[in-house]
């Protein structure tokens, strides 16, 4: 027996309340000619299965846009996954006697759960061999099939992420290219030998309080492994993602339109189709006109403005954390704390930035349900359209706040020496290493993309496989102990089948939506601040390649089957992605140009270097660059509270320096520090412009629709209008 849903009850009293909302629900699926079966075990379990001529009704509406076979029975005609789409929006819909919906009745507890089954089939067979299994990792996805079992919007989910995941192998190798060639300057580079080679170099303290100078050279590895990051090869890696960017946007939408085509979607309208199920429910509906309500808009705009200002505020605490925790840690007795203070204010900050995504991610999305049920929008379409940008909106400040803080505020805001900005009055912003802040940036990135794909990816897989795994151990009723001469009951076939899927986890309606948005913020990552964590591409890539057939076995073994969905493409997703290839863009350019050293060691070389007054062509032109860097303190001028030994080393210590360009005597900004200022600008706008030129050049130069799709649209829609002509010739002759 073929039965298209499963609805599952507990076993109420006869008379109870519960009882009466099922029975009125059965009865009206009963006269719209559904059949019900029956099964009891610990719960009890409706088979549903819809009849022939709501099928017909279907075909007949949307032109048959799915018949495979024109003169078989509807069930054969209408493939499995419309057959369950339909019948899932009838159980929707269906309204008892009360006014109640089957989403009422399962908050009521009247139904516990709705779902299609998972059936023993070919093409199940084929998926659970071909795809969802750990030994095919590096084959194809047989997407076809994925299409024929889950639909059309699972199928280029699938589609379009192994799309990116192939594309990404071109990112990765530019990504290793970009840190092999850091590794040749690790140790050459000229500004880490004069950091290393600064013994007599006495920096000014990191903090108020008891703290000593320190010596430049104490920092040689931190230098060196900034130069292996921040180098002229960074520069091109950055150009290059701009273009990778816009080239695998391009490339998808040719691929898009293959598949769009090949599966016959251009001629499939959502908006119809929703109308013709809703005739189909109830052939007296009227379909509910689109409003639009200011005031609901301007409510909607505030609150969610309100959200974005908490979210920024959740990054300026975590700023805080990180004043704070340099302080402390530079005061503490701990040898280990105490000198790389830095480091670990760094990397706990990251691991506290990952926390709050985690726990921030459940609020947005609670948030975001609440805005969108007060925009009451029309349609399905339009809700999950407005759920999606302003989810992403969310979750990228609650992901890249503290990123931005770091790549553009850190170490520029925090005053120098004599003249501290402080938090509360008492503790100071941190600064930035001599050699830059793009280490920082790194750190940051490299902590946040492992930690999301390691400890999400194994708590993602491990949650279902124990709740599976807990729902199969749960007790079954022992079987009842059998009478003298009393024959054993046959088992019903349907009852084993229907306990297996109803074993497996509940399919959340969030399921895919969580997917794609969990691969849009690592697309995030991996184009925004690339420049600054170039291994970025290399990390998506393998977590890409597994999350693949995670999610296939998720779908396959351990959820209950999905309800398959019709789609066109991608949908907003599309949109998402083309605005994060332009703050890519400008991400990149604003890292180059701020976060980097590339500019000030630039104009260095070109304004201020031996090479450039003295003409010494002989010599690395970016020698006395670090010493040119850093601006000399006298500390007769530290605050009055501020409490520094005065002694380093049995010397007494009547200047430090610090990373900035101020003159020595009144602390103003040189003339350097604005030609730097003007330089970065100048590449800022140069950099953008050339990158978004190439950018549309590119999509220019790589047509959405490939022309082999174009001529085969172009030859239907020919030999169509022949027809009908050759028709309407002989209708007129008769």
């Amino acid at each position: 027996e073929e039965w298209d849903f499963v609805l599952v009850s507990d076993i109420h009293e006869m008379g109870s309340e519960k009882e009466i909302k099922r029975k009125k629900f059965l009865d009206e699926l009963s006269k719209k000619g559904f059949t019900i079966k029956k099964i009891e075990d610990t719960k009890l379990f409706y088979g549903v299965r819809a009849p022939q001529h709501i099928f017909w009704k279907y075909q007949c509406l949307l032109t048959n846009p799915d018949s495979r076979q024109q003169n078989s029975s509807a069930q054969q005609d209408v493939p499995v996954t419309t057959r369950i789409r339909v019948v899932h929006f009838i159980l929707q819909n269906t309204v008892t006697s009360d006014l109640e919906k089957l989403h009422d009745l399962m908050k009521k507890k009247v139904f516990e759960a709705a779902f299609p089954l998972h059936k023993k089939e070919k093409i199940t067979e084929i998926l659970k061999k071909k795809w969802a299994r750990w030994r095919v990792l590096f084959k194809e996805q047989p997407i076809e099939e994925i299409r024929d079992y889950f639909g059309e919007k699972v199928a280029l989910y699938f589609a379009w992420l192994g799309w990116y995941t192939y594309l990404l192998i071109f990112a990765a190798v530019a990504g290793l290219a970009t840190v092999a060639a850091g590794t040749t300057v690790f140790s050459s580079s000229q500004v880490s030998k004069e950091i290393c080679d600064a013994n007599n170099t006495i920096m000014c303290p990191l903090c108020d309080q008891n703290c000593s100078f320190w010596v430049l050279s104490d920092t040689c590895t931190y230098a060196k492994v900034t130069h292996m990051i921040d180098n002229e090869a960074t520069v091109v890696f950055a150009m290059f993602m701009a273009i990778w960017a816009t080239v695998f946007l391009e490339l998808w939408k040719r691929e898009r339109a293959t598949v769009a085509t090949s599966w016959d979607l251009y001629g499939w309208d959502e908006e119809e189709e929703e109308l013709a199920l809703q005739l189909i429910n109830n052939p007296q509906h009227e379909p509910r006109r689109y409003q639009h309500s200011y005031f609901r808009s301007t409510i909607v705009l505030i609150l969610a403005v309100l959200m974005i200002m908490v979210l920024i505020g959740i990054a300026h605490a975590l700023v805080i954390y990180r004043a704070v925790a340099m302080a402390l840690f530079t005061q503490s007795e701990v040898n280990l704390l105490s000198r790389h203070a830095d480091t670990i204010a760094v990397m706990t900050g990251a691991v506290l930035h990952y926390l709050t995504i985690i726990i921030m991610t459940k609020v947005n999305r609670h948030v975001t349900l609440y805005l969108c049920k007060l925009e009451n929008l029309r349609t399905f379409s339009q809700r999950e359209n407005s759920f999606t940008v302003k989810i992403f909106i969310f979750q990228f400040f609650t992901n890249f706040s503290s990123l931005i803080y770091i790549a553009f505020f850190l170490g520029r805001i925090n005053g120098h020496p004599g003249h501290y900005v402080r938090i509360a009055g008492h503790w100071r912003l941190e600064e930035c290493h001599p050699s830059g802040c793009i280490t920082d940036l790194f750190i940051q990135m490299a902590v946040i993309m492992v930690l999301k794909q390691t400890i999400s990816n194994i708590m993602e897989y491990l949650i279902p496989w124990i709740s599976h795994q807990l729902r199969k151990k749960k007790k079954r009723p022992k079987k009842r102990s059998m009478m003298l001469g009393e024959e054993e009951e046959a088992e019903d076939p349907c009852k084993k089948h229907w306990l297996k899927n109803y074993e497996l986890n509940e399919v959340n309606v969030f399921s895919l939506f969580n997917e794609y948005l969990e691969i849009v913020i690592q697309y995030s990552f991996t184009t925004i601040f690339v420049a600054a964590f170039p291994l970025a591409p290399l990390l998506a890539l393998i977590n890409n390649v597994i999350e693949i057939h995670m999610d296939a076995i998720k779908m396959m073994r351990l959820h209950r089957r999905m309800v398959p969905r019709k789609a066109k493409d991608i949908g907003i997703w599309l949109q998402v992605l083309e605005a994060i290839g332009t703050l890519a863009v400008i991400g990149n350019g604003l890292v180059i140009a701020i976060t980097s050293d590339f500019i000030p060691v630039q104009v260095y070389k070109y304004i201020y270097s031996p090479c450039a007054r003295w003409n010494h062509t002989s010599m690395d032109c970016s020698t006395g660059y670090i010493n040119n860097s850093l601006s000399v303190f006298h500390i007769r001028d530290f605050e009055p509270h501020t409490k520094v030994l005065p002694e380093f080393n049995g010397v007494q210590i009547k200047e430090c320096r610090y990373r900035d360009y101020r003159n020595a005597d009144d602390y103003t900004y040189t003339i350097q520090f604005w030609h730097i200022f003007a330089a970065r600008l100048a590449f800022l706008i140069l950099f953008e412009h050339v990158a978004l030129c190439v950018k549309l050049i590119a999509a220019w130069y790589i047509p959405d629709v490939p022309q082999k799709v174009k001529n085969q649209i172009l030859t239907e829609k020919h030999t169509n209008l022949r027809d009908e002509l050759s028709t309407a010739e002989y209708s007129t002759e008769v």
